[in-house]
């Protein structure tokens, strides 16, 4: 289970609004046969891949997979179909799905069909992994990574705005790694205007689906010559703007450049954000998204913590201190006592070149 796993962590970032799943199948003398995982844009699913490549030593084996095998047609026929046909006798699972279609059905199907199926093994493991599909499912919104490059002192740029470049190239690179596993990369209007990032991957290999890149843009401040917009057809790229604000004719060319308009209502701290940032997830949700990542500005990371929707931190400390008048990582939430602050618990650390990379969850 735990090389199922490693599988499944393969497609994450690759196989939205899918579930990311790995699957071994051991044959009868105990001999790992076949394995597989979810190929990019969610299909053929991990189960398939695993017994196509076992062949007829799947007879009489095991499946170790770690998400309940589906039980419905969809675009691909039913994975408990492919396991009774390949005459798999045991299946061991990690968790069950939390799919309304699927729910408990697969294991019933195994069952009836005599095969024997045992559940939990490495539950909480298989859990994480797919947390953001699972949330979609259950809340209705993406699992949310807050990622920040900062100094010792939590500043992202100077008081001039100077950001490029805090960190180091090691520490770049794992952003980008980070990217990969990923469905979604979101950033303010503010961050488009300083930077003009074009929020790809540029890592070989890795971000086989491309990432779409969500902008958050009350105002619609996006400029037609930005890197997003001049590139949206190349990879999904939604504006998130207030619903009913703006006129047909100044949405109509970015609709012309490839852009889709998410229309979300208007948030309450208009100072930071201005529009509802769980209306957005929501949107993202519905559009298959499970896993997002927020990359900027100081007025997106308020935004979400004052909300209390960052499941998790992705935090690099470049070795340096800027002092009081730099840029914040994140405006006033406000916090006017301790018992009001977010509160996260780290769960890895990590060297990043001369930077150090923290990563963490969120209490509760």
């Amino acid at each position: 289970m735990r090389a199922a796993l490693r599988l499944a962590r393969r497609g994450l970032g690759n196989t939205w609004p899918n579930p990311a799943v790995g699957c071994v199948v051991v044959d009868a003398s105990g001999q790992v046969a076949g394995r597989g995982w979810t190929q990019p844009g969610g299909r053929p699913h991990a189960e398939t891949v695993a017994l196509a490549r076992a062949g007829e030593r799947a007879r009489g084996g095991t499946a170790y997979v770690t998400l309940e095998p589906c039980s419905h047609w969809g675009r691909t026929p039913p994975c408990c179909n492919a396991l009774i046909a390949a005459g798999i006798a045991r299946v061991v699972v990690a968790m069950r799905d939390p799919d309304p279609r699927v729910d408990g059905r697969g294991f019933a199907m195994l069952r009836a069909a005599g095969i024997a199926v045992q559940e939990g093994l490495l539950e909480a493991e298989a859990q994480a992994v797919n947390a953001g599909f699972s949330r979609r499912i259950r809340q209705g919104r993406p699992v949310v990574t807050l990622k920040l490059a900062t100094t010792l002192d939590g500043r992202i740029a100077t008081a001039t705005g100077e950001s490029r470049w805090i960190t180091g190239p090691a520490a770049r690179r794992m952003a980008h790694a980070l990217r990969a596993r990923h469905d979604a990369i979101l950033v303010g209007s503010g961050t488009v205007l300083a930077d003009d990032p074009d929020l790809t991957c540029r890592l070989p290999g890795m971000a086989r689906v491309p990432i779409a890149r969500v902008v958050a843009d009350a105002r619609l401040r996006t400029p037609l010559s930005a890197r997003l917009v001049t590139g949206a057809r190349a990879a999904p790229t939604w504006i998130a703007t207030v619903q009913g604000r703006h006129k047909p004719a100044a949405l109509a060319p970015y609709l012309e450049a490839g852009v889709e308009i998410l229309a979300v209502p208007a948030g309450e701290e208009a100072a930071s954000v201005g529009i509802d940032l769980d209306g957005l997830l929501a949107a993202l949700a519905q559009r298959g998204v499970t896993r997002v990542m927020a990359e900027g500005g100081a007025g997106i990371a308020a935004g979400l913590l004052r909300a209390g929707l960052v499941d998790r931190l992705a935090w690099f400390h470049a070795p340096g201190v800027m002092g009081g008048d730099g840029l914040p990582a994140a405006y006033a939430l406000p916090v006017t006592g301790l018992a009001g602050m977010p509160r996260f618990h780290r769960i890895a650390a990590s060297a990043a070149g001369a930077d150090w990379y923290t990563e963490f969850e969120r209490e509760g």
